[in-house]
């Protein structure tokens, strides 16, 4: 069994490490429209399938990293001290282990989110991206995007993904060390594409997605069929995003986060992220679709939606979901 340790050694082989001061990075959060549900090493954070996103812009994570003087981390989330026993605090404790240079050596940490934490806009994501970024700007080791990428995974799978704007690929990879598990940005531009983040519920979500992932590949008996649904709609998106069709992007997403979500309700216990408003929004879009607006939508593991839909129809969206935030994120 190979140890993210070991894998973070792999990639800083022959690099010295001199601590800097003081390192801020940011990092979009990203949505994905193909998703990633299950993992074939959960150490590693390696997935199943492939998937496939498009990144939030001006909403995700910011991070300054620096040493403390303490004898501990000292960890700040949005302006706020974390104890150390809390759930953000320990992971990032444990993210910073794979690169404490001694046991004396602490970090202080402090992160700013532009999105809910912890709410399926893929805060962790945005987070360890950011993270990963400051990590190596702190030790000044000028790693490549494909290295970030990789080191960013190790603290959550989705952070593959939030290194770059755009269109983003995470290639699953079939190397037992992860190596070629990493994402990077496609070619194609889509200056005319919006997406409309609905904050339904910033609450914590009851499940992480973690235990989420790891119940539905232990439990949910339709979950072998998942990896052939992903290929298939890897396959249909690409060519969506190549001919800039996008009622074809739109189905495609829309069909594969309720597919995902399908999976986690056919899990044993079922995981149900979803809420009445969660409901009653896309209602409200299927609505919308069958009167004439090319709008669609896609879900994260959590109950809050994210609209898709194309420039020219941002004032008939706003009229339908007045506190929608638009990001364009090619604009």
């Amino acid at each position: 069994m190979i140890s993210a340790r070991q894998v973070v050694q792999q990639i800083l082989a022959g690099r010295e490490s001199q601590p800097g001061k003081r390192a801020a990075a940011y990092a979009p959060a990203n949505i994905a429209l193909v998703k990633y549900w299950g993992k074939r090493d959960e150490a590693l954070n390696l997935p199943v399938t492939g998937s496939l996103s498009i990144s939030l812009g001006p909403l995700g994570s910011h991070v300054e990293l620096g040493r403390s003087e303490g004898a501990a981390d000292a960890v700040w989330l949005n302006g706020k001290p974390l104890a150390a026993d809390s759930s953000f605090a320990k992971r990032a404790g444990a993210y910073l282990d794979l690169f404490r240079p001694s046991v004396d050596f602490h970090f202080e940490l402090q992160a700013r989110n532009t999105v809910p934490t912890a709410a399926g806009f893929a805060s962790s994501a945005s987070g360890f991206a950011a993270l990963a970024k400051a990590v190596d700007g702190l030790f000044g080791w000028g790693l490549a995007a494909r290295e970030l990428s990789i080191l960013a995974r190790l603290g959550s799978g989705s952070a593959a993904r939030s290194l770059e704007e755009g269109f983003v690929e995470w290639h699953a990879g079939k190397a037992p060390d992860g190596m070629d598990s990493f994402a990077e940005r496609m070619e194609a531009e889509w200056p005319e594409l919006r997406v409309g983040a609905v904050v339904l519920c910033s609450a914590e979500k009851p499940i992480g997605s973690r235990e989420g992932m790891k119940r539905s590949v232990e439990t949910c008996e339709f979950y072998r069929e998942w990896p052939g649904r992903v290929a298939q709609d890897l396959v249909a998106l690409k060519a969506a995003i190549a001919a800039k069709d996008f009622a074809a992007l739109g189905a495609v997403a829309e069909g594969n986060a309720l597919a995902m979500h399908a999976l986690m309700a056919a899990t044993r216990p079922p995981i149900v992220y979803a809420l009445p408003e969660t409901v009653a929004a896309m209602r409200k879009i299927w609505a919308a679709r069958e009167s004439g607006l090319a709008l669609w939508f896609t879900m994260d593991a959590g109950p809050n939606v994210k609209l898709l839909f194309e420039a020219r129809d941002e004032a008939r969206v706003r009229e339908i979901f007045p506190g929608v935030e638009v990001v364009a994120p090619f604009g």
